[in-house]
């Protein structure tokens, strides 16, 4: 059996594999030479005071003890098996496809957008203010919006399913394998597109189906239970249905609501993208220390605001802004970072709570829809502020709080430009005061954070959906449709990529336990 040990280290002593080997060696009392592997097993950096640790904990295995096997992940033939009809191709739908082959189902995969490598294409003419396709875009196509994300994997939860299998899964597929060990681990954008496609071949070499350009138009159902989707003028049948379509798949939403299929309307988060140099935040946060063994730094940051919360979401060290708008007449935009985190900005989500209450005055007319309208009108104003395709309206950090014109910008990663844009006009009171003054709080507990050189770019708005597709808690079925599974952040049951497969995956043991 290998012996576990954590170890303290400067960044420098981390980062050198004969510096660390040699010294948990010497902590348990053998030669350097009598160790047969160190394998890591997980990493993470203490930036909480100066200086800058480096925790480690290692597997030792000595002489000639061989490491424990890998796990390898042998999936069956389920050709001619019956099918199970999954409506969206992202995190949730992938690795819900992915548990009902282990299990013995054929998963025919709907997506609306295109493969990896067409929509690398679509996503590069909306960088350049072309013509953005509403069905392949920064969240639409193989692989959903996390594709082209950073490609964060934390998550808060643990109790949803296997977290650890669910990163050996991505490892399998071609995910580095220190998302393993890494406290904080990601993918990045650049290797995303990959694992998602190699994903995608091991679901149709095992006889699934993964269909493009495939855009659900209404369910089929008979006395109370669904029979499949009307999916681009032809029918599917099917006895069980996945909805796993992300949470900007609005269609999806106003078609269960025609069709008289019960939703709740839910609390979300919207707010801005802020972006700093990536060089300040690593100063505020390593104390000044050289970045030369560090990772770019990241923070989180939270606070309460006339009792609403005020908090920063999908950090992206060395990233990124893009725009995540999915039709021409919105302004969205979200962050996204490369493996390497190489860029020399800084960008977050910072957000404030959206409550039942705040879009009250639109349930007459919209019902349980009434915060997808809200979020709608939002960014229909923003796009006004913006002006021409994607050119996302900003403002000077320093400007947001103090309500003044930015007449000049700083240089943005965001790509299709900006403008100045004074966002207390046009973006909902309650919501900008909530930011201006979290941004004060911010800036009081982070000293460098409120500066001239960061602005905000608008609107983040895709934090979560608005909407809930309501499931029974024990069966994971819809609560008056049978057979009708909600899974994943569409649905309004997670928050992530992580979170998204596991719940896609807890969706899958479910059909298989309700048969």
């Amino acid at each position: 059996m290998p012996q576990t040990i954590t170890l303290t280290l400067s960044p420098q002593q981390a980062a050198s594999p004969e510096v660390y080997v040699a010294e948990a060696a010497r902590r348990v009392g053998i030669s350097k030479d009598r160790v047969a592997l160190a394998r890591i097993v997980k990493r993470s950096v203490d930036a909480r005071k100066a200086p800058v640790k480096v925790n480690l904990t290692l597997e030792l295995y000595i002489d000639s003890e061989a490491p424990a096997p890998e796990e390898h992940f042998d999936y069956p033939d389920v050709s001619g098996h019956e099918e199970v009809i999954i409506v969206g191709g992202g995190p949730a739908g992938l690795f819900c496809a992915l548990r009902l082959i282990e299990l013995g189902y054929r998963p025919v995969v709907l997506e609306r957008g295109k493969e990896v490598s067409a929509r690398r294409r679509d996503v590069a003419v909306i960088n350049r203010n072309g013509i953005l396709d509403p069905d392949s875009n920064y969240a639409f196509g193989e692989g959903g919006a996390g594709t082209f994300s950073d490609g964060k994997l934390f998550t808060r939860s643990k109790k949803r399913g296997d977290y650890n299998k669910a990163l050996r899964t991505l490892v399998f597929h071609g995910a580095d394998p220190a998302i393993l060990y890494e406290a904080h681990p990601h993918i990045g954008t650049d290797r995303l597109p990959g694992i998602m496609t190699a994903i995608r071949h091991t679901i149709e070499g095992c006889g699934g189906e993964v269909r493009f350009g495939s855009r659900v138009e209404g369910l089929l159902m008979r006395d109370g239970a669904v029979c499949g989707v009307e999916c681009s003028g032809e029918r599917i049948a099917a006895r069980n249905v996945v909805l796993a379509t992300g949470h900007s798949a609005d269609d999806i939403y106003l078609m269960l609501y025609r069709q008289g299929v019960a939703l709740q309307a839910k609390a979300f988060a919207m707010g801005v993208r802020v972006e700093h140099p990536q060089a300040l935040i690593d100063e505020i946060q390593y104390h000044g220390a050289g970045r030369e063994y560090l990772p770019a730094a990241s923070y989180t940051l939270t606070a309460q605001v006339g009792g609403r919360g005020v908090y920063s979401f999908c950090m992206c060290p060395g990233g990124v802004i893009v725009p995540a708008m999915t039709d021409p007449s919105e302004s969205v935009v979200n962050g996204m970072s490369s493996s390497a985190r190489n860029s020399r900005w800084a960008n977050s989500g910072i957000v404030t709570e959206i409550r039942l209450s705040d879009f009250e005055h639109l349930r007459e007319e919209w019902g349980e829809l009434a915060g997808l309208k809200f979020r709608l009108e939002l960014e229909r104003a923003a796009k006004q502020a913006g002006g021409d395709a994607q050119i996302a309206p900003a403002q000077r950090l320093t400007d947001f709080v103090s309500g003044r014109v930015s007449y000049d910008l700083p240089q943005a990663s965001y790509v299709p430009g900006t403008v100045p844009s004074v966002f207390g006009e046009w973006m909902p009171t309650f919501m900008y005061e909530a930011l201006r003054e979290g941004f004060g709080v911010f800036g009081r507990r982070m000293h460098g954070f409120m500066t001239r050189e960061a602005q905000v770019l608008g609107v983040e708005s895709r934090t979560s959906s608005p909407v809930r597709i309501p499931r029974d808690p024990e069966t994971l079925m819809h609560v008056s449709v049978r057979g009708l599974y909600p899974a994943g952040e569409g649905a309004g049951y997670a928050g992530g990529i992580i979170s998204a497969a596991l719940d896609g995956e807890r969706i899958a043991e479910a059909i298989a336990r309700n048969k």
